[in-house]
């Protein structure tokens, strides 16, 4: 196993530990009604959430890391291409879903859609069963430029989630129907998935079904 794929998979494991962390703190406030974690004194950022964001921002920084490392060392293998997207996926669609159900021992947090966190996670599963298919066939379905969006959009989304909207939570109660800036972007990021997932069905949904491309080429 080389360097990249040792930080791969390093960053699954710190993610699984992560996972278990919040299974505590989640039954801490059942058993515990009570307890209640304060938040940064002088902002509305909880302190949890905010080592989740620090969390989070050096996992997505590992993920560019062992990339970069293995195409500069042309260190690229099949164990380090499936546990790459493995650690990304597990990553986003975790944070996601915790973020869906308000915690009660961080009153004031806000929370993700629970319809947009729906179609995120769908959306994945339909590309990533997509190309394991088109693989299967020898087809390679690349990143388009609505899947590169919504990973930034989604990166941004979670990162503002978790920090309450800060800084933007200053300028929040502007907003329409006092709708916040880290909203916005949950939005944008699912319209982003939406779009993506639609452009690789309508370019690479005849693999699915077993069809010839334009060059005659079975698929």
């Amino acid at each position: 196993m080389n360097t990249p794929t040792k930080i791969t998979f390093s960053r699954i494991i710190a993610i699984v530990v992560m996972i278990i962390t919040l299974v505590v703190f989640y039954f801490i406030g059942v058993f515990n009604p009570s307890f209640v974690i304060p938040n940064i004194p002088g902002t509305n950022i909880n302190w949890l959430y905010f080592g989740l964001f620090i969390f989070f921002v050096l996992a997505s920084f590992t993920d560019f890391l062992d990339g970069y490392l293995a195409r500069k060392n042309n260190q690229v293998t099949d164990l380090g291409k499936f546990l790459d997207p493995v650690a990304d996926k597990l990553l986003v669609n975790s944070m996601v879903i915790f973020l869906i159900v308000p915690a009660s021992y961080a009153p004031g947090q806000m929370s993700w859609s629970l319809w947009c966190a729906i179609i995120l996670v769908a959306r994945d599963i339909i590309v990533d069963a997509l190309r394991f298919i088109a693989a299967q066939k020898g087809v390679v379905i690349a990143a388009n430029i609505f899947g590169k969006a919504k990973t930034v959009l989604e990166m941004i989304a979670v990162s503002l989630v978790l920090l309450n909207s800060w800084p933007f939570s200053y300028f929040d109660g502007t907003w329409p129907n006092s709708l916040k800036i880290a909203q916005i972007f949950v939005y944008l990021c699912t319209i982003a998935s939406v779009l993506s997932g639609v452009v690789y069905m309508v370019k690479y949904g005849h693999v699915l079904l077993g069809k010839k491309n334009e060059s005659g080429t079975s698929k």
